[in-house]
């Protein structure tokens, strides 16, 4: 009988409480590792799980190399300078990417991982290695509740030992997520176009403070690696630029969450850089939720509820006597306050309620309070 989990706003793999949800009887050895490892290590591989892949890796491979200049039969028409080589979402032209994306065996694993059903929303499709400095994915897809996210890596071929590996730090996914808040910044007004460069000061004093060393993944062709949203990786420097490393990145949510930038975000202040998603497996916009609400009515209530606690009956009263409430305006169904303090920086600067200030004065000076 499966263990009942008294905390399903935490990762299963993340919880306190792994141990116990571990054991459940219904898990089988295979996901009890793989468990294990995300829970301890941060990461975890696997033999990608479709009998088609090397087919699917093929057609990806044959498509895609022309577009980089590279001849897949000449080694010498490879050469990484350093640029951004990649190919983002190309599951909307490409169906094998779209299927490794959607896999309905690597879902099911995802699901059972997490706690809840697992939403493809990002592929990238790489040729050689990207050398990228270690980062954590939690500052450039984040969730409300926390850590519900993932990223799966895909060798498309045995990766060599000088063309860039995948490299990572084992169990720095059990770090503080870091905030701007942390690093003494404010996103809100910020001009920075990364999410991830403000933080890596700070990444490299905690693996200096924790003594952490990074591995590389020599991955041999169809293994993937499996990593938790906190854990840094990147990729090691190409020693040989004439080598490939073709690989296949899909990010995954996880259903029933908001999801956001925290690298564009103020948490504190209510200002969010929400993202609108799409779910591959299905090509559906996939809605920001909160405990099974739609995010945006979940949060009008509340502020329409926060609004109406601000008011004492003897001050409504008093309001009327005076008129002054004829000067309130109605606050409208699909009000963001996020989006009100993004395009009225003025407003987030004064501290003052979005939906107070816009019923008493944006209102009536035309002030734009959603996107779009």
């Amino acid at each position: 009988m499966p263990v009942s989990n008294p905390l399903p706003g935490i990762p299963l793999v993340e919880s306190p409480i792994f141990n116990l949800l571990v054991q459940s009887p219904d898990w089988t050895d295979e996901e009890r590792r793989i468990a294990t490892d995300l829970h301890e290590r941060g990461f975890a591989v696997i033999d990608f799980p479709d009998p088609e892949i090397d087919q699917r890796i093929e057609r990806v491979l044959r498509k895609f190399a022309p577009r980089f200049g590279i001849d897949l039969d000449d080694r010498q028409s490879i050469k990484n300078n350093g640029a951004n080589r990649r190919v983002q979402d190309a599951w909307r032209e490409d169906e094998d990417v779209r299927a490794i994306a959607a896999n309905p065996e690597l879902l099911r694993l995802l699901g059972r991982l997490y706690g809840r059903a697992a939403i493809p929303f990002q592929t990238l499709n790489f040729p050689v290695g990207t050398e990228q400095a270690l980062h954590s994915d939690s500052n450039h897809f984040s969730s409300i509740p926390e850590r519900f996210m993932c990223g799966v890596w895909l060798a498309m071929e045995d990766v060599h030992p000088d063309a860039g590996p995948l490299t990572y730090a084992p169990g720095s996914h059990k770090w503080p997520v870091l905030s701007n808040l942390m690093i003494g910044r404010r996103a809100q007004g910020s001009r920075a176009q990364s999410a991830q460069t403000p933080f890596e000061n700070a990444w490299t004093a905690m693996l200096t403070a924790a003594g952490t060393e990074q591995e590389v993944f020599c991955a041999r062709k169809g293994q993937a690696l499996i990593w938790a949203a906190n854990l840094l990786h990147g990729g090691s420097r190409q020693h040989d630029g004439t080598r490939t490393r073709w690989s296949q990145v899909t990010h995954y949510y996880f259903d029933d969450c908001v999801y956001y930038t925290p690298g564009h975000s103020d948490e504190p202040t209510g200002f969010l850089d929400l993202r609108e998603i799409t779910n591959v497996a299905t090509g559906e916009l996939q809605r920001n939720r909160f405990l099974n609400e739609d995010f945006a009515e979940a949060r009008r209530q509340a502020l329409l509820d926060q609004d109406r606690r601000r008011r004492w009956p003897w001050q409504r009263s008093k309001r009327s006597d005076h008129g002054r409430d004829q000067d309130l305006g109605a606050l409208p169904e699909d009000f963001d306050p996020a989006a009100y303090y993004q395009l009225n920086p003025d407003v987030a600067a004064s501290g003052m309620d979005a939906a107070s200030h816009y019923r008493r004065h944006g209102h009536r000076e035309g002030r734009a309070y959603r996107q779009g």
